[in-house]
């Protein structure tokens, strides 16, 4: 039952908003930064990089500092400004916003709607939304840290496939194929904290600077 949960919340059919962002990929398709399936392979390889290496060490620290102290405050503030691209600053505020929302319908007992009273005067990003939410209902660490790498491929997927990029086939082998380096992924530390992220993928931010720019879209970012 467990698992059948963490399952539920990993759902693309869960209303938080994420169906409404590519996270930079059609922009890079946009400029041609992805003219064949082998490049998309390794821009999907660096975006899953990318997380392990900014987004783990968050979901590291939202597990190991106590609750609602200033440690906590600190890091929601550190990850704040590490978003320096505009669409994604607010997707990630939308997201944060629609996840707890749904997590307090579920978990009505759970305390999960004082979460955001714990960084008065900062906005509340979906990472810290996400990990701080699956500890206190009862998930651990390397659950947090599977399910969002999951999602972040299979939003990267769904969105390859909604723009052409490749057929739903082709796009559901490809997802099943990266799940062999999930190991790999998954085995960077979790003790490393977000005082320690760092952006390991400067032309992913590049592309997802200019997806303003493009003239008819069909993500918000």
């Amino acid at each position: 039952m467990h698992l059948a949960r963490l399952l539920h919340l990993t759902d693309s059919a869960l209303p938080t908003g994420s169906f409404a962002y590519s996270y930079g990929l059609e922009s890079s398709a946009t400029f041609g930064l992805l003219p064949d399936s082998g490049a998309l392979r390794n821009y999907l390889y660096s975006f899953l990089q990318q997380v392990v290496s900014l987004e783990f060490p968050f979901l590291n620290s939202c597990f190991h500092l106590p609750e609602n102290t200033q440690a906590l405050h600190d890091l929601a503030a550190e990850y704040d400004a590490q978003l320096l691209v505009p669409p994604l600053h607010r997707a990630s505020l939308v997201q944060a916003s629609n996840w707890l929302r749904l997590l307090v319908s579920f978990y009505p007992t759970a305390g999960l709607a004082e979460l955001s009273s714990w960084f008065a005067g900062l906005p509340l990003h979906f990472v810290p939304a996400f990990a701080l939410s699956l500890r206190r209902v009862g998930f651990g660490l390397d659950e947090a840290r599977t399910a969002y790498l999951h999602m972040a491929l299979r939003d990267q997927i769904s969105a390859a496939i909604r723009l052409g990029v490749l057929g739903p086939m082709e796009g559901h082998r490809l997802q099943h194929d990266f799940y062999a380096i999930f190991e790999e992924l998954l085995a960077a530390p979790t003790s490393v904290s977000y005082q320690e992220a760092t952006r390991s993928g400067f032309l992913l931010e590049v592309t997802q600077l200019f997806h303003e720019d493009i003239y008819s879209k069909l993500f918000q970012n």
